[in-house]
């Protein structure tokens, strides 16, 4: 359950916190950890490709194994800490030749447990394995959608996939948004959730907190003149006076399908349903 706390202020009295109960109080792994600049949604040539974005905590980064390749005997869970770069919790590893590690914690992982990775007799929590090598049924998460490419898929908090059946080289997988994809049996996931399950029931509650994150405020289009946004202008409070919502760029903002990648068209069995 999210966290709340003591309301001595009309925001306190909305705000909650993820929780943090299961998590080690430590700082993060030294050698593991590299400085992220801020770049306030700005490409090379200096121009906002990204809109609303800037300021907020500065952050290090947290190198995490997405591949978490094969490797002889048992890795032991160390830590489980918070990533401020991610919405779910991350487990520092202590390797069999006792280098350290970090991978995306799965849910109800524990510290001091076993996390394999390649074959293995018994799959454990968190463990690494093919998907050749995972049961039907069993949900799964930090999928490779390449073999060698590292997880890819299902990687935010509280997120799972599903393999529900296998067939020739492909296994069928139910991803999070209800798609139902083909992928390689030679490709690697984790077993089990995502941690952070409760990461969808936190409220923010206040304006600060969001500017704390590095998101800056968002205008609304029609808040606007003409020459700024298509549903700008106009006297007094006005609908935005076309039969559908628009981008800046006149693009639909609604409704409107963006996909564009028809080469791996043919590994989606079924579309995801709208909710």
């Amino acid at each position: 359950m999210p966290r709340l706390i003591k309301p001595t202020t009309p925001a306190q009295r909305k705000k909650s916190f993820g929780d943090f109960e299961t998590l080690t109080k430590k700082r993060p792994e030294r050698s593991l950890t590299v400085a992220l600049q801020s770049h306030a949604g700005r490409d090379k040539h200096g121009r906002i490709s990204i809109w609303h974005r800037g300021g907020g905590a500065k952050r290090l980064y947290r190198l995490i194994d997405f591949k978490f390749l094969p490797f002889e005997g048992a890795a032991r869970v160390e830590a489980l800490e918070y990533d401020p770069n991610r919405s779910s919790f991350i487990a520092l590893l202590e390797m069999p030749d006792k280098t350290k590690k970090y991978i995306l914690a799965a849910d109800k992982m524990k510290v001091g447990q076993s996390v394999t990775s390649g074959e293995s007799k018994r799959i454990t929590l968190g463990s690494r394995a093919k998907l050749a090598d995972i049961g039907v049924g069993v949900d799964i998460h930090n999928i490779e959608l390449q073999p060698g490419h590292g997880g890819q898929v299902v990687r935010s908090a509280g997120g799972s996939a599903t393999v529900t059946a296998k067939e020739g080289k492909y296994a069928y997988i139910k991803m999070p948004s209800s798609e139902i994809r083909k992928i390689l049996l030679e490709c690697y996931a984790s077993v089990g959730n995502v941690s952070n399950t409760t990461h969808n029931r936190i409220r923010i509650a206040k304006a600060g907190r969001t500017r704390h994150m590095g998101i800056r405020p968002t205008v609304r289009g029609k808040a606007m003149n003409p020459v700024s946004h298509p549903h700008g202008g106009g006297e007094g409070v006005n609908p935005i006076g076309l039969k559908h919502p628009k981008t800046p760029w006149g693009k639909p903002a609604l409704g409107y399908r963006t996909r564009r990648n028809k080469r791996t068209t043919k590994f989606i069995l079924q579309r995801r349903t709208k909710r």
